[in-house]
């Protein structure tokens, strides 16, 4: 490859690395709401969260057992109130990642979606957190606009 294509393809992998993508936001107030961490006695809180930066520039779909909520990009979550019992969560990118949560009324829960290095794009992993590293991780995040 001749110089001048190299410092090219350099030159785009750098935009692509430091891109962000953009996805639908929720407003402030339900980011407030979000951040409260306050749980309905009959429901069950899942947070879903992306609180780093690198693979930036790739929105990753995720859905909550089989529905497509939307999307993340770096720097968010979604959180879902939800009624006790099973529920699956899933990463869609260049793999599909799934975890599976047993929900307990008055309880949250908290996943954060890491993103990997692929062959091609992204890739994620999904792991459950602890209650203290999801509200840290989560209070680094805005909250991503979801399907409900």
């Amino acid at each position: 490859m001749k110089k001048n294509g190299l410092v090219g393809l350099l030159l785009a992998m750098v935009v692509l690395a430091t891109g962000c993508a953009a996805v639908p936001m929720a407003s402030d107030e339900e980011d407030r709401i979000g951040k409260s961490f306050a749980v309905k006695p009959d429901r069950a809180n899942v947070y879903v969260y992306r609180n780093e930066t690198f693979g930036a520039a790739i929105p990753m779909t995720v859905a909550i057992n089989g529905k497509v909520a939307g999307q993340t990009g770096p720097q968010t979550y979604f959180m879902w109130e939800v009624e006790p019992g099973a529920h699956e969560i899933s990463s869609h990118a260049e793999n599909v990642t799934t975890i599976q949560l047993t929900a307990q009324a008055g309880k949250s829960y908290y996943v954060w979606q890491e993103v990997k290095m692929g062959l091609f794009m992204a890739r994620s992993l999904l792991q459950q957190m602890d209650e203290e590293t999801g509200r840290k991780g989560v209070l680094e995040c805005k909250r991503a606009q979801s399907a409900f």
